[in-house]
């Protein structure tokens, strides 16, 4: 598997469809302000490929002391072949010895994709992931916060990483 970092100008249609698709728009950043927000936010916006073919991406926002990991997409053809492990695995070694954030749609709020949601949440804990039993609520959906690394995490922290993102965008 081969890495490729995305910026404003190498951006292409292929990313930004996954991108449309894999994520419910409301959960989505709007596309023009999420390619502004590579340059401005210094993201971590990685393309990864097998030989020359695209198989997903990951977006962190690179932020000490968290590094919060905000999308991470498969192509839906090549999901259950272990090609997301593939990725996860080289996200959290590029990571070694930093924490990592994430939030996901909880496990535990009933919904139309509960199945997927509990195979998502399974995915990141056997991965070295762990549930922080923080949830935050946008709209209608609860969202699980994860970590990976050394230390504890709380709502403040939470406040403080979605405050540096509101330094560039708003979404309310």
């Amino acid at each position: 598997m081969t890495t490729k970092q995305i910026t404003a100008t190498n951006v292409n249609e292929q990313i930004k469809q996954l991108y449309q698709t894999a994520f419910p728009e409301d959960e989505q950043i709007p596309w023009e302000d999420l390619v502004r927000l590579i340059g401005e936010m210094h993201l971590d916006f990685t393309a990864y490929y097998e030989g020359e073919e695209f198989i997903g991406f990951t977006i962190v926002f690179p932020h000490e002391p968290f590094n919060w990991y905000w999308y991470f997409a498969v192509l839906p053809e090549l999901r259950g072949q272990g090609k997301g492990q593939e990725i996860l695995t080289t996200l959290i070694e590029k990571y070694r010895g930093k924490i990592l954030v994430l939030d996901m749609e909880s496990p535990k709020q009933e919904s139309d994709n509960i199945t997927q949601r509990k195979r998502r949440y399974e995915f990141y804990l056997r991965n070295g992931f762990r549930d922080t039993n923080l949830y935050r609520k946008y709209d209608v959906t609860e969202m699980t916060i994860m970590i990976i690394g050394e230390g504890t995490f709380t709502m403040k922290d939470w406040d403080d990483i979605t405050n540096e993102l509101r330094k560039f965008w708003r979404w309310d």
